[in-house]
């Protein structure tokens, strides 16, 4: 009884130093990250913007669908901070409600293509063989075809509308995905911890999910943190060409398409939402770009 007791205090003992370890890492990546300045510049464009449209309903001061012919065209002015657009709508509140359409879908695609490509390459990289053969061969047939095509084709098969423009963009991009987490996980396998722990008996799907997948987690974070802002200008793009998500859902690339024609005579309609998605994607690459140098261990000092 003893020495199952002094068993489970040694087993209690590793898994508190392993948690210890695991936290101090995070805390040397967050200081690493706070010494990135273009990194810090990303975080701080993100976090505004993220703020500014999750709580839009606080910061816009009109209602966005509401339309009032009278203010047709309106300039940037004191009560219309960006002006108006073709039907008398407030154009920030517009931007702001729009902004959590792109976004969401950005998110929704990121986590449908990131959840297939992490379980196809980490079955990929770690089995290897025939399995191996196989799903590289059929990825590599769809990475032959351009992501924004291959996405039109995928959206005019489903129809528009924000969840058909996920999944849409999702298995546009689900290749790339699957593909760096199958070179991390072939990298990871052949360390000398992974054979220990098959040597000691792990089973496969253990070895996988406890030794290989939680060292392959930092080029994945980044690969998805910049897949956002791709995603992004995905979304627009789709929404532009009008197989996205229609009118009168504000869509930062629908609001772009409905002020083309009257872009010679009322500039706010085009240079606002221009500015937004810009903005957004130019924060997200930055912000990806300094997580993967504070993730990189060879860049500890």
């Amino acid at each position: 009884m003893l020495l199952i007791t002094r068993k489970q205090q040694n087993k209690h003992i590793e898994e508190m130093v392993e948690m210890t370890k695991k936290k101090s890492q995070w805390i040397d990546v967050w200081h690493r990250l706070l010494r990135n300045k273009l990194g810090m510049l990303g975080l701080v464009i993100v976090s505004i913007l993220l703020i500014l449209i999750i709580f839009a309903d606080v910061f816009a001061g009109h209602d966005y669908a509401m339309q009032n012919f009278g203010s047709r065209f309106e300039f940037p002015n004191a009560e219309h901070i960006m002006g108006t657009d073709q039907f008398g709508r407030d154009l920030f509140s517009r931007l702001l409600h729009g902004g959590r359409i792109s976004l969401l879908v950005a998110v929704v695609a990121v986590a449908i293509s990131g959840g297939i490509g992490i379980f196809l390459g980490s079955v990929s990289g770690y089995f290897g063989g025939k399995l191996d053969v196989v799903i590289t061969r059929f990825l590599d047939i769809i990475m032959a075809i351009p992501n924004l095509l291959f996405a039109v084709a995928i959206s005019m098969t489903l129809g528009s509308g924000p969840i058909n423009t996920a999944v849409a963009i999702a298995f546009a991009g689900t290749p790339s995905t699957m593909r760096l987490m199958r070179a991390t996980v072939l990298s990871i396998s052949g360390n000398d911890f992974v054979e220990a722990a098959r040597a000691t008996g792990s089973k496969h799907m253990r070895t996988l999910f406890k030794h290989v997948l939680p060292n392959a987690v930092a080029p994945l974070i980044v690969n998805l943190t910049l897949q956002i802002g791709t995603n992004i200008m995905a979304i627009t793009g789709l929404s532009f060409i009008g197989l996205g998500v229609h009118p009168p859902t504000p869509e930062w690339g629908s609001m772009l398409a409905a002020a083309r024609p009257f872009f010679r005579d009322h500039w706010p309609g085009i240079v606002f939402p221009s500015l937004f998605i810009m903005l957004t994607v130019f924060g997200f690459n930055l912000f990806g770009d300094g997580l993967r140098d504070s993730l990189d261990p060879r860049l500890k000092d």
